[in-house]
């Protein structure tokens, strides 16, 4: 029976969160343990939480601190791993797993281990909208190839990167490649991680495992679209792919990025200050340069720094 540790981060999504932890406990193949990311909500989910029975093994813990998506997902993929779990299965707290999606999502992976070797680092789901259309902004991105397994029978098509909206990640991945950068905050950190699983061995979307992203506007996102408003998670996005252009690719593709955003910032008509504020976070990816962090060689945690609490139970 494969050991999966289901990971779901939240921050101050109570409503969501809710129907999030029930599509997860009624999963008609049950994960092995239920890991809660807590990023130090303020709406009442830490107290929810502390209260909540739950029919599966589960952990509970309450972040001092919010360390944003990036900090959440790897927190609850350290602790999955450092668990024992075979895999991690992640996902955001406004994620919704139709019943069979693990079970199909387990199924698919093993498929394609078989046809294309023991290297296949992750599977994700097929992302619906609330009004069953697809996700927008949650399309993972094709290899060129993309129809190879199809070919041979299977539900699943091949894919480069794709966001942490239901992804299931084997045990040996996380290993080799580590956890994703928790320094990212937001933005760019799922397309960085799994870029970063896929240079050896494509993942795969498996067509039958089905989740419903409950995210409000249904579209995709560029940087014609920032806002007052909206401007600090672009900035978060912007100083990422900087980084990761510049010290993972290259000064072209670091210059390149930054053509791109200039010129996606005229289209859109961007006021003036919002694009220098997204240009100098640009030039920021220069020194901006995050260490890999491995899960059998955590860095130690500063003694000053305040602990997360923890329940747990079985």
């Amino acid at each position: 029976m494969v050991d999966v540790a289901a990971i779901v981060v939240t921050f101050n999504r109570l409503e969501k969160l809710k129907t999030v932890l029930a599509r997860v406990e009624a999963q008609t193949l049950a994960p092995a343990r239920l890991i809660v990311i807590d990023n130090a909500s303020t709406d009442g989910t830490a107290a929810y939480l502390d209260d909540r029975e739950f029919s599966v093994p589960f952990e509970v813990v309450h972040l001092p601190a919010n360390t944003g998506g990036a900090g959440g997902f790897a927190e609850g993929m350290l602790r999955g791993y450092t668990g024992g779990a075979d895999h991690v299965w992640i996902m955001d707290d406004d994620c919704y797993p139709k019943p069979e999606a693990l079970a199909n999502l387990v199924r698919g992976f093993d498929e394609a281990v078989a046809e294309l070797g023991g290297d296949v680092p992750f599977a994700c789901s097929v992302v619906e909208f609330v009004d069953g259309s697809i996700c927008e902004m949650n399309n993972p991105v094709p290899t060129w190839d993309w129809g190879r397994l199809l070919v041979k029978g299977q539900k699943n098509v091949m894919v480069a990167a794709c966001s942490f909206v239901s992804v299931l990640i084997p045990r040996w991945a996380i290993a080799e490649y580590g956890l994703p950068y928790r320094d990212y905050f937001i933005w760019f950190d799922d397309r960085e991680y799994t870029l970063r699983l896929t240079r050896r061995c494509p993942g795969v979307q498996v067509m039958d495992s089905t989740v419903v992203h409950d995210m409000g506007e249904n579209r995709g996102v560029n940087f014609a679209m920032v806002t007052k408003a909206s401007l600090w998670k672009f900035a978060h996005g912007v100083r990422n792919e900087a980084s990761y252009q510049l010290h993972h690719r290259g000064l072209l593709y670091f210059l390149e990025f930054g053509a791109r955003l200039v010129v996606s910032l005229h289209r859109g008509r961007v006021a003036l200050p919002l694009r220098l504020a997204l240009l100098r976070k640009w030039f920021s990816g220069i020194t901006f340069n995050p260490s890999l962090e491995y899960p059998d060689r955590v860095r130690e945690k500063d003694a000053s720094d305040p602990l997360p609490v923890v329940r747990t139970g079985i």
